[in-house]
């Protein structure tokens, strides 16, 4: 009969009638009837919105599997797909034009797979607006689950097929990519979360989907005595009723939360409480939030029932293990009926309220994972300032300024190896953590949390332009301090870069433009691209092609070529902003990887991007030679330097190395450091690896380098002017806010083995580009700086 229910399901492709939802008793004989005696009865909805393509290289059709299995246990799948609600009829979905065929169950391998859907092109969305139900019976002869279920999401691919058949063998053949979502035992006692679907690396989709979980329902079997007769009540039947107790007060409690933030009542005035077992009646009582009436014929005090989160905590037992079997049964049911009626009560109000609910979980996800996400990231305090920092230096300062910098300068701290020492005792905690809470949890970064980048943000203090005192600006920020200096930041920016020019409504174009580095490809920085994507959609972006192929030659040039690319689009971005509405504001940002963050600053050193320096946004150096390799400590890339050099003749490499002029007061990159090219950004973000052995790690973060202050009266003055002059326009007067963080990234590349890449240090400086957590993690972290 179920088989037969599926098949219609699938053949008509209908939803389920409001009476089916509501219908309490026909739901509970349903249930009933696929689940053992002796047993809990989870539902896992999941409601799976939009499927958003965000970097997908091929064209084809995309089908979505879902299925369920238990941690333990690789092969075989749980869960039951019991129903199937189409909010909207495929016909009127947005994106569906190209939709081949209807969604499907397998009763074989238990999975659930969406109707298959042509992608044609990038940014492209197809609004699935199905919920799918799954009923997992889990069995509690040793007391509730402890094993937590794994939900696992298929990405389906085939190429464009004229033969429907063909088309459904391709599909199923071989999953693309897959992603995994953890369900802890204690969220299968009720849940409601946004649950983003990502995939991987090479399939950059985003499906919105959310997961919604109670506990229906339990039964157990009596304990026979020796005589034959029923025992009494056992601890792990007594765990059942504590658990079903707190699954009605998860579900009931997140009912009135969604209710309140969405500013949609529900009606719960048929929340009925069936009181006829006195015995029990107490415990199933509630009033919506207040203390629990204590019976005048009980002995209990008030004492014995408290609220936590909304949810009843017994703090004595004692009553249930006092209930006979028929008393146990009865609160089962009695419970059992109460957490029904609530369910079907939420899938009512989700099928109305299902846009509003989803931006609800979906602000609240993304709050939980910059808690959660911090394990990985640690906030630097730097305890003494460097008084390295002045107006100038010169000949009659340098002496004292020289020794009193020697004097807090210990040369024992080797800056490399002392984060990286930081880095992996962090990465040691992490080992020794027991992460135990209700969240799911992605498996593509709990999976294996020790292979997961370290990151440690210093964030740096703003300080008033030409301090008085002379002292650095550099200094920590507590982590709670972060968000008030980034909101104050944002007010400040978008005050500032409001031209008059401009009309005060309307749209804000915000460009942000990717440029690669040394002999790279104008799509390396297409993850961190796709991330910047997830924060804000709404970006408009330039992955730069001006200097592809091009990058051997002077960063003059190649600044003049990104720099015409770069008005060409702002023009025509601003001229179709301007047709389809008023402009109000322009928020131009950067990325760079490696030497790109030289032509980015080459290409704002240029005459023609004075016009639009006051819109300079954000700008995100990652790794980047912002100091060039002066004192670079790499023996085995130096060497490779010399060669690109002298058989090469590379003229980039001459002026990294400062050997492009006899005077180093000549050279480029001494020059370029003079010119304000960093000054009128509102966010600066230098993303750094200690690891990273192809730039210097004191050249990535711009800060001082011991080496130099052994060398102060040869090349080491060049170097702290050049510091100095960079480290200035990062100051601002005290009226003005700015955000300006150094990220260290300490990536987990034990697993590449000791190679050639791993001894010159490529390895990381590749990494920034073949990973996307570290920018996961930093951006979902500040999120101002990238909106």
């Amino acid at each position: 009969m179920i088989r037969r229910l599926r098949w219609l399901m699938g053949r008509n492709q209908r939803s389920w009638s409001s009476k089916t939802l509501t219908n309490s008793s026909n739901h509970h004989s349903f249930s009933t009837a696929v689940s053992p005696l002796s047993g809990t009865l989870h539902e896992v909805a999941i409601y799976i919105h939009r499927f958003h393509n965000l970097d997908l290289f091929q064209q084809g059709w995309y089908q979505i599997k879902i299925s369920m299995r238990l941690e333990d246990n690789e092969l075989d799948s749980i869960g039951t797909p019991a129903r199937v609600v189409q909010y909207e009829a495929a016909t009127h979905i947005q994106g569906f034009e190209g939709a081949y065929g209807v969604w499907r169950i397998d009763d074989v391998e238990n999975s659930f797979s969406t109707q298959p859907f042509m992608i044609k092109y990038a940014k492209q969305d197809v609004y699935l607006s199905i919920m799918v139900s799954f009923v997992l019976s889990l069995h509690t002869n040793e007391g509730p689950p402890t094993s937590a279920v794994i939900l696992k999401f298929e990405l389906l691919f085939s190429p464009t097929l004229e033969n429907g058949s063909e088309l459904l063998a391709s599909l199923n053949a071989c999953p693309a990519a897959v992603h995994e979502f953890r369900i802890p035992p204690k969220a299968l006692l009720g849940l409601h979360s946004y649950c983003p679907v990502h995939f991987d690396t090479s399939h950059a989709v985003l499906v919105d989907t959310s997961i919604h979980i109670t506990m229906l329902k339990a039964s157990s079997m009596p304990t026979i005595k020796d005589t034959g007769q029923v025992g009494s009540v056992d601890s792990k039947q007594v765990m059942v009723i504590k658990e079903l107790l707190a699954a009605r007060d998860i579900l009931l409690h997140d009912l009135q939360k969604i209710g309140k933030a969405i500013d949609q009542s529900i009606d719960l005035n048929n929340f009925v409480y069936n009181l006829d077992d006195a015995k029990f009646g107490f415990i199933v009582r509630s009033n919506f939030g207040g203390e629990e009436e204590v019976p005048q014929n009980s002995d209990r005090s008030q004492n014995d029932v408290k609220k936590t989160n909304g949810t009843t905590v017994l703090q004595n037992d004692a009553l249930l293990y006092s209930l006979s079997w028929d008393e146990l049964v009865n609160s089962m049911h009695l419970l059992g009926d109460q957490i029904l009626h609530l369910w079907n009560t939420f899938l009512m109000f989700h099928r109305a309220n299902k846009l509003k609910i989803l931006e609800f979980l979906h602000d609240a996800w993304a709050d939980d994972r910059r808690a959660e996400w911090s394990i990985w990231m640690v906030y630097s305090k730097v305890e003494k300032p460097l008084n390295y920092v002045n107006s100038r230096v010169d000949g009659s300062s340098s002496g004292s300024l020289h020794g009193k910098t020697l004097s807090l300068w210990k040369f024992s701290d080797d800056p490399i190896q002392s984060a990286t020492m930081r880095a992996e005792l962090h990465r040691q905690s992490i080992a020794q953590m027991r992460i135990n809470n209700r969240s799911l949890q992605d498996m593509h970064i709990f999976g294996d949390p020790l292979r997961i980048p370290i990151i440690i943000v210093e964030h740096v203090l703003d300080a008033p332009l030409h301090a008085q005192n002379g002292n650095s600006f550099i200094s920590s920020l507590d982590p709670k301090d972060m968000l008030t200096i980034s909101c104050a930041a944002k007010f400040e920016s978008e005050k500032i870069a409001m031209g008059s020019s401009l009309k005060r409504n309307g749209r804000v174009l915000k460009i942000v433009v990717f440029v690669h580095g040394f002999q790279g490809h104008h799509l390396d920085l297409r993850l961190v691209r796709n991330q910047w994507l997830l924060i804000d959609p709404k970006i408009e972006f330039l992955m730069s092609e001006a200097n592809e192929e091009k990058t051997d030659g002077d960063f003059r040039e190649m600044g003049l070529r990104l720099a015409e690319e770069v008005v060409a689009f702002t023009k025509k971005k601003m001229d179709k902003a301007s047709r389809t509405g008023n402009l109000r504001n322009i928020k131009l940002s950067f990325v760079g990887h490696s030497i790109g963050n030289i032509i980015i600053r080459a290409a704002l050193a240029e005459s023609i991007m004075e016009p639009y320096m006051r819109y300079l946004h954000t700008y995100v150096s990652l790794s980047g030679p912002h100091l060039g390799y002066m004192y670079s400590s790499n023996s085995l890339f130096n060497s490779g330097l010399w060669l690109l050099k002298k058989l090469k003749g590379t003229q980039c490499i001459h002026q990294l190395t400062f050997s492009d002029d006899p005077d180093l007061t000549n050279t480029f990159l001494y020059k370029l450091c003079k010119q304000k090219t960093l000054e009128n950004f509102k966010n600066v973000v230098l993303v750094s690896s200690p690891q990273d052995g192809y730039v210097p790690y004191h050249s990535a973060r711009i800060e001082m380098c011991s080496a130099s202050l052994l060398d102060y009266t040869k090349r080491g003055k060049i170097f702290w002017e050049m510091l100095n002059a960079c480290l200035s326009q990062m100051q601002t007067p005290s009226t003005e806010h700015r955000v300006f963080m150094r990220c260290d990234v300490n990536f987990d590349i034990s697993s590449q083995g000791r190679n050639l890449n791993t001894l010159i240090g490529r390895a990381a400086h590749v990494e920034f580009l073949e990973s996307d957590i570290f920018a996961r993690f930093i951006m979902r972290s500040f999120p101002e700086l990238f909106r």
